[in-house]
């Protein structure tokens, strides 16, 4: 497929400050582990990063890939279709829907945090200072939950700077903080992990201020309180069924990868560091896929509410080929500059944590462009209202290949950890390809 002009231009226009917000509220969870892994070794990045682990992945599977796609892609096709009050009714109930969820979330992390990471399979260590972690870091979390939820109301009608703004603002407090919080510089007191944790809290607060009020002052579209007044159950319906299905599709994934750095916590601290530190890295480089995502899901939404399939389909193409090929760029870095990757992440004293993670990181290199195929493909589809075809494709990848193969690996044949991301690209692999098929099925018999 030759790529238009016009069309790059559009999805570059809505992708790349998509890409620059993932990555920066990515680097978030990575400075957090950078900084603690050159604070406290190995200890300290395991602590940090299953906390982190757990948090992202339930607040990804209710909000961030279940709430927030659902708002995106109702608001693209109603905005699209020049329906302001409903995209706005939608958005409403949404987020109400959404703030509930992430209220019961914040709850549950801030009081059952040690069972939980106890339950988990981590040694004492790990819970003291994960719990710490975790509690002070679950309302940083709240804030960020209803924070994507106003972004996906932005992202649905186009706007994909002012979440940008919001993800550079929260980088630029969180990451000073970072540095004087954890090793107690410009006159702050040392308070490692939970210094971390206190600044990544303050940071989400602030961004979640910037968004809120620009959501109430400058958006196009707004959350109005009539429509909560006026409660529509069948509307709730029309949305559950887009985001029910696109959180079981990330819950399908998510949860296997939980139940999978559970079954690498009982390999040792040096094992789970080297997998987590690949896993912070890897996913830097999921950012490319996410951004063209919004691009497709937004795109897609808008000219199917305008009843013009044919560019609908266009713009779901050249999201898929300039997401895959960002995407690819990651492999050549990983291949090119492993070791150096691992070392930006732990103390240089840590041999075989830096040999170990260099190698899982090669491995990982093979799974980007899958990974990417995977991600833009489906954000197309949930643009289109389909959300069903990610969630069972999902479910199969991670249910019927990597946990089985995890188990198989991990307790039976005792392999090492650079055998989790040999099944992780088999996964990818499948999944991408699969997805691929059913997308191109799907969208040659649109009209």
């Amino acid at each position: 497929m030759l790529l238009n002009k016009k069309t790059t231009k559009a999805v570059f226009k809505i992708a790349l400050p998509a890409v620059g917000e993932m990555i920066l509220y990515m680097m978030i969870w990575v400075f957090d582990t950078m900084m603690v892994g050159q604070y406290g070794g190995n200890i300290a990045v395991s602590s940090v990063g299953l906390s982190s682990e757990i948090m992202y992945s339930f607040s990804n599977i209710f909000i961030a890939i279940g709430v927030s796609v659902g708002i995106t892609s109702l608001v693209a096709r109603k905005y699209g279709a020049k329906e302001y009050d409903l995209a706005e009714e939608y958005a409403t109930l949404g987020f109400l829907i959404g703030s509930i969820i992430s209220l019961i979330f914040f709850l549950i992390l801030f009081f059952m945090n040690k069972k939980i990471l106890t339950l988990v399979g981590a040694d004492n260590n790990v819970v003291m200072l994960g719990s710490i972690y975790t509690k002070i870091a679950s309302i940083g979390i709240f804030f960020n939950m209803l924070m994507n939820m106003l972004n996906a109301l932005l992202r649905g009608y186009g706007n994909t700077k002012t979440p940008l703004m919001a993800s550079i603002l929260v980088n630029i407090i969180n990451i000073p903080l970072d540095y004087a919080l954890i090793f107690g510089k410009f006159n702050f007191p040392e308070l490692g992990v939970a210094g971390a944790a206190i600044a990544t809290t303050i940071a989400q607060i602030s961004g979640f201020i910037f968004i809120a009020l620009y959501v109430v002052f400058k958006s196009k579209l707004k959350l109005r309180l009539k429509y909560i007044k006026d409660f529509n159950l069948t509307m709730i319906k029309d949305f559950s069924k887009l985001f029910i299905p696109s959180s079981m599709q990330e819950a399908a994934f998510s949860i296997s990868r939980l139940l999978s750095n559970f079954m690498i916590v009982s390999m040792g601290t040096i094992a789970f560091a080297a997998n987590q530190i690949t896993t912070t890295i890897e996913s830097i480089s999921f950012m490319p896929g996410s951004g063209f995502a919004v691009a497709a899901t937004a795109l897609v939404g808008h000219k199917i509410g305008e009843k013009k399939f044919k560019e609908a389909k266009e713009y779901a193409y050249t999201s898929i080929i300039l997401g895959t090929a960002l995407m690819f760029i990651c492999s050549l870095l990983f291949l090119s500059f492993p070791r150096g990757l691992i070392r930006l992440f732990i103390n240089s004293s840590e041999h075989s944590v830096i040999q170990l993670g260099a190698l899982c990181l090669m491995v990982a290199s093979i799974e980007q462009p899958f990974m990417g195929i995977s991600m833009i493909a489906g954000g197309a589809l949930k643009g289109a209202g389909n959300t069903k075809t990610p969630f069972i494709i999902s479910l199969i990848s991670s249910w019927c290949i990597r946990l089985p193969l995890m188990i198989y690996v991990i307790y039976v044949l005792k392999l090492s950890v650079i055998w989790v991301w040999i099944i992780t690209s088999l996964q990818w692999l499948f999944d991408g390809t699969l997805i691929f098929i059913l997308f191109k099925k799907y969208f040659r018999h649109l009209k």
